[in-house]
């Protein structure tokens, strides 16, 4: 499971938001960080204690040429899981139904009252007359023109 999924999967506990989800993590995360930045250890019941351990400076080998090699000293961040997380995995302990969101409240919405609108009379139906079949317009093609000569004349 990556953050992402994490997140995911906390979002319904936040009302379906994976923004609030994803702020609640990064703040967890954070904590936990500082905390041992500060060298402060974090222990979380049933689950784990996160440390800090420094580690000296020591002589290694190189695996591939077998030659001797100074490794510096270094600060580390560790977990060790606790008695009820390794029971968890073992399978000596059980784990129980996972906690359900809690359930969304319903808000009724008013009812929304529209304005009426004011009452016109209905309007007349227009007989349609005959009319003579249109004639073919020729004129159509002299409206261009004039704008052109409106533009020539202006420059």
């Amino acid at each position: 499971m990556n953050k992402a999924q994490f997140i995911a999967a906390l979002a319904p506990h936040f009302n379906d938001s994976k923004k609030e989800a994803a702020h609640a993590v990064d703040i967890v995360f954070d904590t936990i960080v500082r905390n041992l930045h500060k060298g402060e250890d974090v222990m979380i019941n049933d689950f784990g204690k996160f440390k800090k351990v420094d580690r000296k400076a020591r002589i290694g080998r190189n695996p591939f040429t077998g030659e001797t090699i100074k490794i510096k000293a270094s600060k580390k961040a560790r977990f060790l899981p606790a008695k009820g997380l390794k029971d968890v995995i073992s399978g000596a302990r059980k784990l129980g139904p996972a906690p359900k969101p809690e359930p969304k409240p319903v808000v009724k919405a008013k009812p929304v009252v529209a304005k009426k609108a004011a009452k016109k009379a209905p309007a007349k139906k227009k007989v349609a007359a005959k009319k003579a079949p249109a004639k073919k317009k020729v004129a159509a093609k002299k409206a261009p023109a004039k704008k052109v000569a409106k533009k020539a004349k202006k420059k």
